[in-house]
């Protein structure tokens, strides 16, 4: 069943053209281009946008340079801090308006972007505690004589950041929080499907008294913007989440003059569950770890490992629990799962029930997209669960960033600690027991930047969160996020 969604018109979708920052500046694209943004639930068109492309990157990349070889790079740690503090304050303020943008623009439904208030902005305000925290260290060398060394920690440059759709609000903050918290400058590529939340953060930018050229905005397309970002000569960093493939591309821009990359990827991440868990927090927590957001999270416990004694009960219960969920217009706050962000994005998903389905795998649960009613102008799968999965299957090896589970049985702790690592990624992974030895024993032997143990998706500004192999390498959040954007130079002063 569906209900009409009756909302007053959101006040940054004002009718006029969005345009990019460059240098505290709002400007049209070089070109001339614009792009369309969209509801994927509805289809309505929400705003134009300036496309920006290689010239645009150019600018920004010129102004970024010029702010951080100019007056920023006098900016005291406490200024900066300050400046952080007034952002997060700002962010606090407008806070729903800013998670209802996201939920226009990429389709999550407000009871999950209004539920990221101390995320978003705890990350602001952890990002300006270490602000001050930043300093090199004494060292006490062994060479003869009176020489001193030690290191300065210091801001690495202009940084190029390229963010996904999935979460354009934390994505956003992710990436220019630790810039501006380092000192260093930023030139921020949206994602094209969803760009009008870091352009409403970036006012807020301004607002906060961020200096001109310390953040620009470029909104625009992965292959014009985003490779003339990923490969400028005068970009020292690139930060970069998103998919494997688009990763290894800028991989290979970054040769150029060598900059530094840190990669947020892709993943297949296990979910194992036991039969001595507790059941029912396990089902909506394993079923959670892949429906929130409609599947659309890198981190996704798409692979879900049931002990065999316990897995047609298990996959069922989750499949079940599945059906309760209430798809539809994210702005209806009883909706759990929204739409998928876009077309290309449905098609794929689409095509990987398909490929379920033609490779034998069962599914217990949803497999067809949703065209019932208002569900017809949307972009909607619902939760769906594959049972009957084997390891060699394509939806038990590739990502597809829908709401689709992949349940395969076990029989022991080593058999699933060898089948869960037998993927090119590595990002997440879950675990549900109530034996502690098996708990450490999973934690220790699986290779993922994450191990959430009766939980899934736990996250803290404080706490590092990254991948192992396909899934890229770098951290952010905590103190090693901050590490990603510092230098270290040794000093060594003779003086005897």
């Amino acid at each position: 069943m569906t209900v009409d969604v009756r909302v007053t018109r959101h006040p940054f979708l004002d009718g006029k053209l969005k345009r990019m920052l460059i240098d505290g500046k709002w400007l049209e694209a070089a070109s001339g281009k614009t792009f369309e943004t969209f509801n994927p639930a509805t289809g309505e068109l929400l705003a134009t946008v300036a496309e920006g492309d290689a010239e645009d990157i150019d600018r920004a990349v010129a102004a970024a340079r010029r702010a951080f070889e100019g007056p920023w790079s006098r900016v005291k740690p406490f200024e900066r801090q300050n400046l952080l503090l007034k952002l997060a304050d700002l962010v606090d303020k407008h806070f729903d308006e800013l998670a209802d943008l996201d939920t226009l623009d990429m389709g999550a439904p407000m009871s999950r972007t209004r539920g990221s208030r101390l995320r978003a902005v705890g990350m602001l305000r952890y990002y300006a505690g270490q602000t001050t925290a930043i300093h090199g260290e004494t060292i006490e060398n062994s060479l003869p004589g009176d020489i001193h060394s030690f290191t300065l920690k210091e801001p690495v440059g202009v940084v190029g950041a390229i963010i996904p759709w999935n979460g354009p609000l934390t994505a956003t903050i992710w990436k220019i929080g630790p810039a501006i918290a380092t000192g260093c400058t930023v030139v921020l590529k949206p994602a094209e499907e969803a760009p009008l939340t870091p352009l409403r953060l970036a006012e807020l930018c301004m607002e906060a008294g961020i200096p001109p050229g310390v953040v620009n905005v470029v909104p625009g397309y992965g292959e014009t913007a985003g490779a003339a970002l990923s490969a400028h000569r005068d970009v020292d960093k690139v930060a970069f989440t998103g998919s494997h493939v688009t990763g290894q591309k800028i991989i290979q821009a970054s040769a150029g003059n060598l900059k530094r990359v840190s990669l947020e990827l892709g993943g297949k991440s296990p979910d194992v569950v036991f039969a001595d868990a507790d059941l029912d927090a396990a089902v909506p927590g394993a079923a959670m770890a892949v429906f929130a957001n409609s599947g659309q999270i890198c981190s996704a416990g798409t692979r879900l490992f049931v002990e065999r004694k316990i897995y047609e009960e298990f996959s069922q219960r989750v499949a079940d629990f599945g059906k309760t969920l209430k798809v539809g217009d994210g702005r209806d706050p009883e909706v759990q799962v929204g739409p998928l962000v876009s077309v290309e994005q449905l098609e794929r998903v689409t095509g990987y029930l398909s490929i379920g389905r033609q490779e034998g795998a069962r599914p217990l649960s949803g497999g067809e997209r949703l065209t019932e009613g208002a569900l017809s102008k949307g972009f909607f799968v619902p939760p769906t669960v594959f049972a009957d999965v084997k390891d060699d299957m394509r939806i038990a090896q590739e990502e597809i960033f829908g709401p689709v589970i992949s349940a395969i049985p076990f029989d022991d702790i080593e058999e699933v600690i060898g089948r869960a690592n037998r993927t090119g990624f590595g990002l997440g992974s879950g675990l549900w027991t109530r034996d502690v030895t098996k708990a450490h024993k999973l934690a220790k032997a699986i290779r993922a930047g994450s191990v959430w143990i009766n939980c899934y998706q736990a996250m803290d500004p404080a706490v590092p969160f990254g991948g192992y192999k396909m899934s890229g390498y770098g951290r952010e959040s905590g103190k090693q996020h901050v590490e990603e954007y510092l230098n270290v130079k040794s000093v060594w002063i003779k003086t005897g």
